[in-house]
């Protein structure tokens, strides 16, 4: 999990040089305003895809929803259970727990890029659902347009592993969504960041 207090700033580095910084420090303090927008939203068991050190995860169970938060890295979930949260290790595209009985399904701090395909992790998050489940997924804002590619974070001197990303802004979600079998409820902002809410039904 990325953080080293050696360390001032780490970059998702594209494959043409465009990098972007990552607000590392976020992800591991408490539940920021537009988070709690989105925590706010949830009533029933929630999946927190791409946990990360587990701050949402936390924000989740702490408003009383069963919550289990799905990463990849072993660091990201000893960081979540270390905070007091339940997260499991895992591919989210692999086999998970309940799959079809989640409520909510949760996609923050650019995480619909995951795989570099959004239309194909929308796909799975609705597999994920109950009927009448949500997806609530951070996106960027109106106008900033989609993007899909090859990037690589930056730390300080080190170079990570290059990997499949993507972007998906505020007025291209809709086409994905339907895709999927997800109906776009709203688009809202909160904090100086955007969201979709989608819908089984």
């Amino acid at each position: 999990m990325l953080r080293h207090r050696d360390v001032d700033a780490h970059w998702l580095v594209h494959a043409d040089g465009t990098r972007r910084r990552l607000p590392v420090e976020r992800w591991h303090g408490p539940a920021e305003p537009a988070a709690a927008a989105v925590v706010a939203r949830c009533a029933g068991p929630t999946l927190d895809l791409g946990c990360g050190p587990g701050r949402v995860a936390l924000a989740l169970t702490r408003a009383g929803v069963t919550t289990i938060g799905v990463d990849v890295s072993a660091r990201a979930v000893a960081l979540t259970r270390a905070r007091g949260a339940v997260a499991v290790r895992a591919d989210l595209f692999a086999p998970l727990p309940a799959e079809g009985r989640w409520q909510h399904v949760v996609l923050l701090d650019g995480n619909i890029g995951i795989g570099g395909n959004p239309g194909k992790l929308l796909r799975r998050c609705r597999r994920l659902l109950r009927p009448a489940g949500t997806v609530l997924v951070e996106v960027e804002p109106p106008g900033a347009g989609t993007w899909q590619g090859q990037v690589h974070v930056v730390s300080g001197r080190y170079r990570g592993p290059s990997f499949r990303w993507a972007r998906l802004d505020a007025l291209a979600v809709h086409a994905p969504a339907a895709a999927a079998g997800l109906a776009v409820r709203e688009v809202f902002p909160a904090g100086h960041r955007w969201f979709a809410e989608l819908t089984t039904s």
